[in-house]
């Protein structure tokens, strides 16, 4: 079977009525009985007192996760890259995005299955984005992406200028699903939450206004809040997370054009550091082609496959979507063999390997070198840096390079 199939089943009763299958790659619909025999072994696992997590031949992974015994997600995938801790986290963003869309209520009492299939029909986008290979990486670390564009300081003030006069505290600046700039409160949301909301963004058709009815899955998953949002340029939107007022219209006539139209060649420049996600200005070594940068205390991030300006395409290596891939690779091998999160619960200890046990510390610095690039982590005060390199730079070198680009985004360009 090729390519990645997740399909969602809905148990009532103790019997897995399926709800929705969606899918990337080529692969055909799964039949009936396949599905029904997927959810019959977890099932049955389930009432031997088993966790059925997850299971492989040579060629595929099916994993299983049941959220509240209401709802299971079945995904299946044939891709040789998709490790099991982002399939693992794959489900609980799918599941967290269903929670935003149609509130946990709906999901967890189901009175109607019929109802609830055409409900989750609104899922669809959101899902479908996350299933795609992006040019994101946030799915993945579960912080939202970022860009560092020019004029940020009158970005940010023009912000929260707007957000209080919309009656708000939360509301942020989105270009093509990273954020710019975001109120203070806006980083105080769950970190999937931010996350889910500019990959909800960023996955609807472009409209110039839209009053979007969200749940919040970690602080507010029974009652809705309104997320509005208003397109300043193509490719840029200002949202606005709030409650019964502000009206749309009163914002959209009111409130937009006022503080924004003043922008508008500050609010383009943000598209023009989308590829890099931060300017030119930064200067990077010559051998760095890709590079992570997590913000852990805020939970938010830089990623870039194509470090340096005005890089054309690459004609030989690797090429971009092969370097995003390396870097989702290394960075998942990092987390789960040598950076453990400060914090160990329920949900990530099956995504840990066992290398940390036994020792007394933890590593703050790791390394790979290969034949078409090298790669270099390290963790450092509230930070993670992931850079991937050619494999033309000497290995020795890999450390001093490191040190001096973490140093160029927390006291040169500070992130």
């Amino acid at each position: 079977m090729e390519g990645l199939r997740l399909c969602l089943l809905c148990l009532t009763t103790g019997s897995g009525v399926p709800v929705y299958s969606r899918h990337r790659g080529a692969a055909r619909q799964l039949p009936f009985s396949v599905i029904g025999s997927l959810n019959g072994v977890h099932m049955f696992g389930h009432s031997q007192d088993v966790l059925l997590s997850a299971t492989c031949t040579e060629n595929v992974k099916v994993l299983w996760k049941s959220f509240h015994d209401s709802i299971s997600l079945i995904v299946i995938s044939s891709e040789e890259d998709a490790s099991d801790h982002y399939l693992h986290r794959l489900m609980d963003n799918v599941f967290h995005a269903m929670v935003m869309v149609i509130g946990l209520d709906e999901l967890v009492n189901i009175k109607n299955v019929e109802r609830l299939k055409k409900d989750l029909r609104a899922c669809y986008p959101l899902i479908d984005s996350l299933l795609l290979a992006s040019e994101r990486i946030g799915d993945l670390v579960q912080c939202v992406d970022c860009v560092m564009a020019h004029d940020i300081p009158v970005l940010q003030e023009c912000l929260d200028a707007f957000i209080r006069a919309a009656d708000s505290d939360f509301g942020c600046l989105v270009a093509r699903g990273r954020i710019v700039v975001a109120t203070e409160k806006w980083w105080r949301l769950a970190a999937q939450e931010v996350m889910l909301l500019t990959w909800l963004v960023a996955s609807l058709a472009p409209r110039s206004s839209r009053d979007y009815p969200v749940y919040l899955p970690h602080g507010s998953p029974t009652v809705p809040h309104r997320l509005l949002t208003f397109q300043l340029v193509p490719g840029v939107d200002v949202c606005v997370l709030c409650g019964p007022s502000p009206s749309l219209h009163k914002v959209e006539t009111e409130l937009v054009e006022v503080f924004w139209k003043p922008l508008l060649e500050p609010v383009k420049a943000c598209l023009r550091v989308q590829l890099r996600s931060f300017p030119a200005s930064i200067p990077l070594h010559q051998g760095i082609l890709g590079l992570l940068l997590i913000k852990q205390d805020q939970n938010r991030l830089l990623f870039t496959v194509q470090a340096q300006p005005g890089e054309k395409p690459p004609k030989d290596g690797l090429s971009l979507p092969e370097r995003r891939s390396v870097l989702r690779a290394f960075y998942t091998l990092a987390v789960t063999h040598y950076f453990p999160p400060e914090r160990l619960d329920e949900r990530t200890l099956p995504l840990l390997e066992e290398f940390q046990a036994g020792y007394s510390h933890s590593a703050s610095e790791c390394y790979i070198a290969s034949s078409s690039h090298k790669c270099y982590a390290l963790q450092a005060e509230q930070r993670q840096l992931f850079l991937l390199f050619q494999p033309t730079v000497p290995t020795f070198s890999l450390r001093s390079i490191a040190t001096r680009t973490l140093q160029t985004f927390t006291k040169d360009a500070p992130f």
